[in-house]
């Protein structure tokens, strides 16, 4: 069993959400994509801060012989909370929350509950490590669907720039993920999507094909830098915030004939509300 389970785990792999996350974009609900990209991200440098701040062991900290080599590589930091658990209930509960459609939650639920005992059954985290990323999951995900996340007038710059000026001042030392949490956050709450989603399948498959190939050669080319020039917090930082830009507003440009733009409020009030 431990080959199905590690299968559905890899289901929370950053490659996963990076795809999902895109491919709802583009063609189902762009301004909804950002706000769920917006929630995802504040989950992400929830989750690491409580990680690193809680410092709290897996079941195989001090006895690797309880988990697989391979169950090992899938665990990254302390345990509490699990942010495949987490990771997953925020995007995959995101998702359902904003369409709030019955066969939206009939795929969410189940995939989210599957994440979730893998993590129990390759023995990574204890159970209540699950439990709490199940709850902070749900909490962005409600987040993701009430669109709360405005970007009025100078905020639109500002607040991307106090994320970046944050990254630049990280500590040596400090684990990755907070200078990649930082990057998506100021990626997401820069972008404004505002294309229309193709309707017809040839449309649809171009764009999630074609934008796939754009979003991930700039995903593995930035990874490919030098670690000397990419392990910076303010580097990692920005090679985030440059792959949600791409994916967000890059990729309509370049295939701007499949997803023409709509234009955008200016205004505050009237962009929040298009955004819900």
């Amino acid at each position: 069993m431990e080959t199905f389970w590690l299968a559905v785990t890899n289901l929370g792999r950053d490659e996963v959400f990076i795809v999902v996350l895109a491919l709802y974009t583009w063609l189902v609900n762009p301004r909804g994509g950002r706000d769920l990209g917006v929630a995802f991200a504040l989950s992400y440098l929830v989750n690491t801060a409580l990680k690193y701040g809680l410092d709290l062991p897996r079941p195989f900290t001090n006895d690797p012989g309880a988990a697989s080599e391979a169950a090992r590589a899938t665990a990254g930091g302390p345990g509490l909370p699990s942010g495949h658990t987490q990771m997953a209930a925020t995007l995959w509960g995101g998702v359902a929350a904003q369409l709030n459609r019955r066969g939206a939650w009939l795929v969410a639920l189940p995939l989210i509950a599957l994440i979730a005992v893998s993590r129990l059954a390759l023995n990574v985290h204890y159970p209540s490590d699950v439990v709490v990323g199940l709850l902070l999951g749900a909490v962005f995900a409600l987040l993701a669907a009430r669109g709360v996340f405005a970007q009025w007038g100078v905020w639109r710059w500002a607040i991307p720039a106090i994320f970046l000026t944050i990254a630049a001042f990280l500590p040596a030392g400090t684990g990755r993920e907070y200078g990649v949490a930082l990057g998506l956050l100021a990626g997401f709450w820069f972008v404004r999507p505002d294309f229309t989603p193709p309707r017809d399948l040839a449309g649809r498959l171009t764009v999630g094909v074609l934008g796939l190939l754009l979003v991930f050669a700039v995903f593995f080319g930035l990874g490919a830098l030098p670690d000397a020039v990419k392990d910076g917090g303010l580097v990692r930082a920005l090679r985030y915030a440059a792959l949600v830009w791409v994916a967000a507003e890059g990729v309509p440009l370049v295939l701007r004939r499949w997803l023409p733009s709509v234009g955008r409020s200016e205004g505050g009030a009237g962009e929040l509300a298009a955004s819900r």
